[in-house]
């Protein structure tokens, strides 16, 4: 089982960085799940036990000069690995005007990953920091865990409003509930809304659009059988949709949500070469 890779490129370290950051902002431990042509961040929190999931995925070539990769075995031409993704997230901080960074799969105590980092410097030696982030090797009889989550059959599918926008509502609602209900429909329009015995405030989102999707197969039967005014709705966690909307650091270029109703929210944003899904369950 061998993995290095190298980044060379600033404006991709940079980018990459901050992919790094969104993640360690939405998962205390993830899986990063290697294979020749991706990389995966993958938080699977058992969602029976109200756990939020997460599924973060990019192309190693927008990112990377040099990635090579052996796996577990040939059929199996995979790694997954346990890790903090904070340390990483830390590690790369040192890396802002770095001249290359690379990354290796190490074991001499116990599993790392080597992070090193050459900066430039003013002698023709150069400095290299270099950063051993500890991670859990997952044994191949562990891995089906930790499959891409099915996108359920959902009731609407809508585009968001400006995240930013988002994020400021949201932060004002949270001094109010721990709860936030999220309503939408197939007319484009979106409602947030808490209620408790002292208050209830709605925010109103209109012409906000929703995906083609049911055209593209057919199969969101529930979707297309639907009435466009009809509200889906589900109650969730409003500390969990509040860290999704904070750790945004990677500008998507789209942005969605599919509301399962009262079962689970989805959240879908992509940005060129990277998508990011994240699931939050209903609250009964």
């Amino acid at each position: 089982m061998r993995f290095r890779a190298k980044i060379v490129d600033l404006a991709c370290l940079n980018h990459f960085s901050r992919i790094i950051n969104t993640i360690a902002k939405l998962a205390k431990t993830c899986i990063l799940r290697l294979t020749v042509c991706k990389l995966y961040f993958i938080l699977s929190d058992k969602v029976a036990n109200g756990g939020v999931s997460m599924w973060c995925e990019l192309s190693q070539g927008n990112f990377f000069d040099e990635f090579q990769m052996e796996g577990v075995a040939a059929e199996h031409n995979e790694i997954y690995l346990e890790l903090v993704p904070e340390n990483l997230s830390r590690a790369l901080k040192t890396s802002q005007n770095a001249k290359t960074v690379k990354i290796k799969l190490t074991n001499k105590h116990c599993p790392c990953l080597r992070v090193a980092v050459e900066l430039p410097s003013l002698s023709s030696s150069s400095r290299i920091v270099t950063h051993d982030i500890p991670v859990g090797v997952i044994p191949r009889r562990m891995w089906n865990d930790f499959r891409e989550p099915s996108v359920p059959d959902f009731d609407v599918s809508i585009y968001l409003p400006v995240l930013k926008t988002m994020k400021s509502v949201v932060e004002r609602m949270k001094n109010l509930s721990n709860f936030i209900v999220i309503e939408a429909n197939l007319s484009g329009e979106m409602n947030l809304k808490i209620e408790t015995d002292l208050v209830s405030v709605t925010t109103h989102f209109k012409d906000l659009g929703n995906p083609p999707w049911a055209s593209e197969d057919g199969c969101q039967s529930s979707v297309q059988s639907r009435d466009l005014e009809s509200m889906a709705e589900a109650c969730i966690d409003i500390k969990k949709l509040q860290q999704l909307l904070a750790g945004q650091q990677v500008n998507p270029t789209k942005a969605l949500c599919n509301i399962v109703h009262k079962r689970i929210v989805h959240f879908i944003l992509l940005h060129e070469e990277v998508s990011l899904q994240y699931f939050i369950p209903a609250i009964a």
